[in-house]
Formats: C-alpha cells, structure tokens, sequence
C-alpha cells in the first residue's frame, strides 16, 4: 500500500441511530506504554438528537470501513451491530450498579486504512471515554488497533477479524470468530477429502496479513494430508492484473486453486483466469463473502468455494428471526459480517451484564468467561487465548448466490 496523507477522522454515534462519515491509513501500532497522542483532526458531533454519554447511558466504541474499498464489510458489521443495540434497548438497557442504562455506539470511519483505525482507537479511549471498543473486521486494521486498547486496558472485542497475532497482543483483546488456523485447515481438507485435489496452486495478497496467514495454514494442512503445493504466486492490494500469475499457475495444471483475498481482487481474479482458460476450481476463506463478489466475478466465479461464519440456509429459528428482522430494518439479508457484528456486540452487553459495572478490568473479566453464548453464527465460547471456538460452513457460488455445502466443527 502506498504511504497515506492524513485525513480527518469524521464519526457517527446511534443508540437508535445517527451518522456522519470518514478517517485515514497505515499500520503504525503502539508498542505498549502510554497511548499514543490523538490525531489532530477534529471528529465531527454526534447527531444532536443522539443521546451523548451520561449518568444513564453507557458508550460502546466502533472502528470500521464504512468507506473504501472494504465498505461492504464495515457497512454490514455497523448494521448488526445497530441491530443488536437497539433490541437491547428496546428491552430496557442494562442494569449497572444497580441502576438500568441504555446503551450507544460512537463510531469511526477508518476507510479500511490500519493508521486511522489506530488513531480512532485513541480518540474513542481519551475524549469519547467509551467503556469497550467493537472492531475491525480486517486483522490488519484490528492488529494496529490491538495495542492502543491494550495499553489503556479497554476491552476490544474484534467480530471477524481471524489472523492469530490479533488477540495475541494482550489479555483485553478478544474475538468471536475463528482463526485463520482453522479456517486454513477446513479448506485444506475440503480440498482433498470432498474435490480430491493433490496438486493445488495459491494466490496470495503478500501485503495482506489476512491472506498470508491463510496461505500459511492452508499449505501446513494440504501437506501434511499429501498434498502438493504446485505454485504460490503473489500480488498487491489495487492490482488489476493478474494474467502474469494466473499464467504461470496454468502451466502446472493444478486440481484447485486457493485465493485466500477479499472479494474485490477475488472477482477479477476468477474473470482473468477463465479467459485464460484455467478451469480448475477456486476456493478462499470469508474476505470473499460479499454481494459485490457476483458483480465483479459473473458466471466465472461459479463453482468455486469458501470458508465462512454462518449461512444464511440454516432454519434455526433464532437464525431465521434475525435475518427477517435484519431484511425487514435494511432492505437485503444479512452476510456473516452482519451477524458477526450483532454477536459481538451481545457478548459485550451479556458481559456487562454479568459485570453490573463498566470497570474496564471486571468487563475484561466477564468478557473471558463467555461460553455457550447462543450467537447467530454459532455457539460461541472464548478460550483461553480469547479467541472464538466454533464451526465453520463451507459455501459455493452458484448462479449469483451462495450455496450451503457443510458445516465443518473444531
């Protein structure tokens, strides 16, 4: 990525809902220590009609992309999220030290850019004064907000950010989903027990800690099981050509191939390869769920795979209730990102609950506790490194949607 100018943060804070909009880039994390300085912008007021935070209300934080290239991943989070808050106040808030309080979230726009996601981090702990901080989706952005929180010990719970290092940085950092280990694993052995590959080639974003971390345990998992990794070849995040690889893949006639990116690369890729007449199947982990994949991929992403947190086919009730209620709140289904979103943000506010108090260290507490949480994307219980453990499903595209296939447990 290319070295970013700074750019205004602009936020937004609901407790039914309000908006503004904007923020800005690249990874420069906290080492630990005293929190970094906040950035010099001034982030715009909330809605006037939005209430600000007091004696009755309690502020949750949210960092996300709600503009950029990833704006569908911080769009959809932002919604289950709003959903999730608003059914919370709907039935009274929460009881804190004894007195019931409704909750709002003040969220940051950081453009899908790490830098402005760090800083947003730093301005939600030092003027907002939230109580815990909801974000990133994407482990590069997540992985530069980590240490900020950390050192301010505010809980940060990350609804779907699955690279390892995340919650690694420290004991406030949590998840709920999986990681790229098994996610990585699960495609790898769908790869030889269901298509009975043996030769796969990978194609890779190398400046993406997502897409590298998923490569690594996709090719740990293939080769142990016999597998044969017959080319991994590489691109850039804003590539729009990728014929050099796909060229070079092509000539060791692989029985799959994993592109472990996001959506907006994934469609291009798989229009390129059929042109240039690669018929092997494609296969990538939940960076590809997004509506935007059939747009950009067309008929030439049909029949490939991936790993993802839900679908929406699953009849449980509780499921099809919140996908009737997402619809009927925002006009189109909800993606994984979406319940990902609502699931974080009612572990926090079960958390909350337990804690009766907003102490940063007592929610952290709660928060690890979590276990059996009944969540939209699976039962959700955090283990000791903070991380979700739980199933994934495996999907495939067809005719402009996505299938279910099967669900694959830890």
């Amino acid at each position: 990525m290319l070295a970013a100018r700074r750019a205004p943060l602009f936020a937004f804070t609901f407790a039914v809902l309000a908006a503004l909009g904007g923020c800005e880039k690249k990874p420069t994390a906290a080492a630990g220590g005293a929190a970094p300085e906040a950035p010099k912008a001034e982030a715009k007021p909330a809605d006037p009609a939005t209430p600000p935070a007091d004696a009755d209300t309690i502020l949750l934080g949210e960092v996300g992309s709600l503009t950029g290239s990833e704006a569908t991943f911080g769009i959809s989070t932002k919604n289950g999220i709003q959903m999730a808050i608003e059914e919370v106040n709907a039935a009274g808030g929460v009881t804190v030290n004894g007195k019931p309080k409704k909750l709002a979230v003040r969220v940051y726009d950081d453009q899908g850019k790490p830098e402005e996601a760090a800083n947003a981090v730093t301005r939600l702990i030092s003027q907002d004064r939230v109580v815990a901080i909801l974000g990133e989706v994407a482990s590069s952005n997540s992985l530069a907000m980590a240490p900020r929180a950390q050192a301010a010990k505010v809980p940060m719970v990350s609804p779907s950010s699955t690279n390892p290092k995340v919650t690694e940085v420290g004991d406030f950092i949590f998840r709920v989903c999986f990681i790229d280990p098994f996610q990585g694993t699960v495609m790898a052995k769908f790869a030889t027990e269901t298509l009975k590959a043996k030769n796969v080639a990978i194609l890779k974003d190398n400046k993406s800690d997502y897409s590298l971390g998923l490569s690594q345990f996709f090719t740990e998992t293939f080769t142990k099981q016999g597998g044969t990794i017959v080319a991994e070849e590489a691109y850039s995040k804003g590539d729009t050509d990728f014929r050099g690889q796909l060229t070079v893949i092509k000539g060791k006639k692989p029985d799959a191939i994993y592109v472990p990116g996001y959506y907006t690369d994934v469609g291009v890729i798989a229009r390129q390869a059929r042109e240039l007449g690669v018929t092997a199947p494609m296969m990538g982990g939940d960076g590809w769920e997004s509506e935007k994949l059939f747009e950009l991929g067309g008929a030439a992403i049909d029949g490939s795979y991936f790993s993802n947190h839900y679908s929406t086919d699953n009849p449980s009730p509780v499921v099809q209730g919140f996908i009737k209620g997402f619809e009927a709140k925002f006009g189109s289904k909800p993606d994984s990102l979406a319940a990902l979103g609502y699931d974080a943000a009612m572990v926090v506010v079960e958390a909350l609950k337990r804690a009766g108090s907003t102490d940063g260290q007592k929610l952290r507490d709660e928060l690890a506790k979590t276990n059996n949480h009944g969540g939209i994307a699976g039962t959700i219980t955090l283990d000791d490194k903070r991380n979700a453990v739980k199933p994934a499903v495996i999907l495939q595209v067809k005719d402009g949607h996505t299938a279910y296939v099967a669900t694959i447990s830890p």
